[in-house]
């Protein structure tokens, strides 16, 4: 979609210059949460929002500008100055807009349907101006002030509830609004219910979209009487007690004599009405929105309080926390308290006492967010893996990206596999082992999305599939995970065979060009080439070019170095990466192509393992260099603080494990190649009562290169760690310097493992 302007860009520049100052401030005590900016990236291309939620909490408490665009998948964007509601569901940096569910209105005037406007459109009379100066985010809590309705906003939550908090702020009518035919993007409602019934509100709302088949359920009370109520279908109103349609609204009015301030609860579920008002009457049993408020902060200065840094840099700090609390915001949590919640096979399902999740970017997530679960939130990640196998058995496959229940098949690979390899290679217990190898297996055996050709041919023919060569550089490397827990479990068979189909990378490479490129049913290379060449539409690549591509073989760089010449000529290619002038070609590139460093795209996730392969090819001071420009220059402490797409928590896992001096080149491996750590001292608990910390020397902006390092008091004779040592707890101590040690790292044994090896 094209980015929809609302203002001009010094309009833009001015909200962020406002916000840049604002929100930057030292904060005033030591708690964590107040180093967290909910901000950061609703602005640019991030595609957060500034709402209340919890961590991995189903409910996204945020308000909604009522645009419809790329800039508004999340229903924010930083540019708009409307409010449309405030609704519960949303998606935290995604390329594809959805949900906005169950959206809420407060109002002082009296709603006059017209069945002329289509039956929804007349709401847009009673959306509200807003500014930015009466807003304020924190973790758990967001607040507004309509200025057209004279009403102050403030929302909070619990896991599954959200609570509303107006104050109406002028004489005259008092109205809130149920709008369950609010729509953005892609999201349709197409059957809407509301009952009323003593008080109580329920309802639920099905729509299609990306999640082409979501329903969500709601129960609902407010603290005063409500005096009257009109259901609307298609514009007409309706004086019953409950109404439906394919997009109704409801109009809920209050005295005047009562007071100004009107608290709502809205209970949610996947599964049944009965499940959201258990999550209303247990969650927030009285009208202590306060006390809610302070809850949700407390829980997450526990989360945030997992990762102790050291700076006095205080915008880093905020840019490290904010990080931090974008990461854990999805997955979401989709189970209900009776365990039960809607599958991909429309039915309702029990968890039989666990917890089941949803919003899987597996795409984006698998490189970088799950691994930090792994370190940092280890007692979650089982119930990630058991809601990936949920899903399978419901639907037939692993998910590929799921939401709300739903496959949506958006982008490529079957990232659910390296996500399970590596929970089960790094020890992760509680899920069948046995029945997720036999999902990943059947993943990898579909006969769709160019599969028969990468089974058959060793490659993808690009006058037959779209994406060719990123859909099998990712194949392969799924496939060397299956092959790597496979090896593990005894399976010499199923290992033999997909360590043979990890090596089809090759079959793409051009040793002419140097490039990964797109080759045709009878072998021959597609031409034209230009590497440069993005088309969002029909092209080889995916979201990228050639140049982005290339360097898509994580559990073979070795074998990549021997297909480019050897390291030399490695690092020749990889400087000019880097370095490039040239512009990325083709009407139709992809706007994720973002965040560029020459044709490095950071705002993107298939660039993100790039900065570190220096490592392999005895460069590493390389690395520390470009991964310490990266970190300065791609993320910062205002609304256009991301270089692009926040994607799930992906962006941000990137600038935690790299800002703590490594990164998961191979999400599957359990290694972690160092880069340069941007913190004076980083502390973390590993899950087993043990602590790791990370210590650094000498540390400064012009100090980004690393000249020794010692683990646990032993110099350290490679560039990276395995897991296992951060487990186990100690210390991995950096001493940085001004200037590169060219000895250090530099022997083939320093490097971090490969498949060719």
């Amino acid at each position: 979609m094209k980015y929809n302007k609302i203002f001009g860009a010094l309009s833009i520049m001015m909200v962020l210059i406002v916000f840049s100052s604002c929100l930057s401030e030292k904060p005033g005590d030591d708690k964590l949460v107040t180093y967290v900016n909910p901000f950061i990236g609703t602005g640019g291309h991030g595609h957060t929002y500034p709402g209340a939620a919890l961590p991995f909490g189903m409910v996204q408490l945020s308000p909604d500008n009522g645009t419809s665009g790329w800039d508004w998948c999340s229903g924010y964007h930083i540019s708009d100055s409307v409010i449309a509601g405030f609704s519960h569901l949303h998606l935290s940096g995604t390329g594809i807009g959805d949900l906005a569910d169950i959206s809420v209105l407060p109002i002082n005037k009296r709603v006059t349907p017209d069945t002329l406007n289509g039956g929804t459109s007349y709401m847009r009379k009673y959306w509200s101006k807003f500014s930015h100066d009466s807003e304020k985010a924190e973790p758990g809590y967001y607040s507004v002030y309509l200025d057209d309705s004279k009403v102050k906003v403030e929302l909070t939550t619990t896991l599954r509830t959200g609570f509303h908090r107006y104050e109406f702020n002028e004489d005259g009518p008092r109205k809130i609004v149920f709008d369950l035919g609010f729509k953005i993007n892609w999201d349709k409602p197409v059957e809407t219910y509301i009952k009323v019934d003593d008080g109580l509100i329920t309802g639920y709302r099905r729509s299609v979209g990306w999640a082409r088949n979501q329903i969500i359920y709601f129960a609902a009370r407010f603290n005063q009487p409500i005096i009257d109520f009109t259901g609307i279908d298609s514009g007409t109103p309706n004086r019953g007690s409950e109404i439906s349609g394919p997009g109704v609204q409801g109009v809920f009015s209050f005295s005047e004599e009562d007071s100004k301030t009107v608290l709502l609860k809205v209970g949610l579920s996947s599964a049944s009405i009965e499940g959201a008002l258990r999550s209303l009457n247990e969650e927030i049993p009285d009208w202590d929105f306060d006390r809610v408020r302070k809850e949700a902060s407390e829980v997450w200065e526990k989360q945030l309080q997992r990762v102790s840094i050291k700076t006095e840099d205080q915008d880093q700090k905020t840019i490290f926390y904010t990080a931090l609390y974008h990461s854990l915001l999805a997955p979401a949590l989709y189970s209900d308290l009776n365990n039960e919640y809607t599958g991909p096979d429309s039915e309702v399902h029990s968890t039989n006492g666990d917890k089941r999740f949803t919003v899987f970017s597996l795409w984006d997530t698998f490189r970088a967010a799950h691994p930090l679960f792994t370190l940092i939130l280890p007692e979650e990640v089982p119930g990630l893996i058991n809601s990936m196998l949920s899903f399978y058995r419901e639907s037939g496959l692993l998910p590929v990206w799921e939401l709300e229940g739903n496959e949506t098949n958006t982008m490529i690979g079957y990232h659910s596999i390296p996500v399970i390899a590596d929970a089960y290679l790094k020890g992760f217990t509680g899920f069948d082992e046995e029945e997720a190898f036999e999902a990943m297996m059947k993943s990898s055996l579909q006969n769709s999305r160019g599969l028969h050709f990468y089974r058959k041919l060793g490659f993808i023919p690009a006058d037959k599939e779209n994406e060719s060569v990123s859909k099998a550089l990712e194949y392969a490397y799924d496939d060397w995970s299956i092959a790597a827990m496979a090896k593990k479990m005894g399976k010499e068979k199923e290992y033999k065979e997909y360590i043979n189909r990890a090596a089809y990378y090759k079959n793409h490479f051009d040793p002419s060009t140097k490039f990964m490129r797109g080759k045709l049913e009878n072998g021959e290379w597609k031409t034209p080439f230009d590497p440069l060449y993005s088309n969002h539409r029909d092209d080889e690549y995916t979201e990228g070019n050639a140049w982005q591509y290339t360097w898509f073989v994580p559990h073979d760089v070795k074998g990549l170095i021997g297909l480019m010449g050897g390291k030399e000529s490695f690092i020749t290619k990889l400087d000019s990466l880097f370095e490039m002038k040239e512009s990325v070609t083709g009407e139709n590139a992809s706007n994720d192509i973002s965040g560029l460093i020459g044709q490095y795209a950071h705002g993107n996730e298939p660039s993100h393992h790039i900065a570190y392969l220096y490592n392999y090819a005895g460069a590493p001071w390389k690395t520390q260099s470009m991964v310490r420009r990266i970190l300065n220059q791609m993320y910062h402490n205002n609304p256009d603080g991301l270089s692009g797409n926040e994607d799930c928590g992906q962006m941000s896992a990137w600038y935690i494990l790299s800002s703590l001096g490594f990164y998961p080149v191979n999400p599957s491996e359990g290694i972690y190649v160092i880069g340069s750590p941007l913190f004076d001292k980083v502390s973390f608990n590993t899950g087993s009562g043990k602590t790791f910390k990370v210590l650094v020397n000498n540390n400064s902006d012009q100090n980004k290169y690393i000249q020794s390092v010692k683990l646990n008091g032993k110099d350290l004779e490679r560039c990276y760690i395995y897991h296992k040592e951060i487990l186990d707890g100690g210390s991995l101590e950096m001493t940085m310097g001004s200037q590169p040690n060219l000895e250090l790292w530099s022997q083939d044994s320093a490097f971090p493992p490969s498949m060719s090896e």
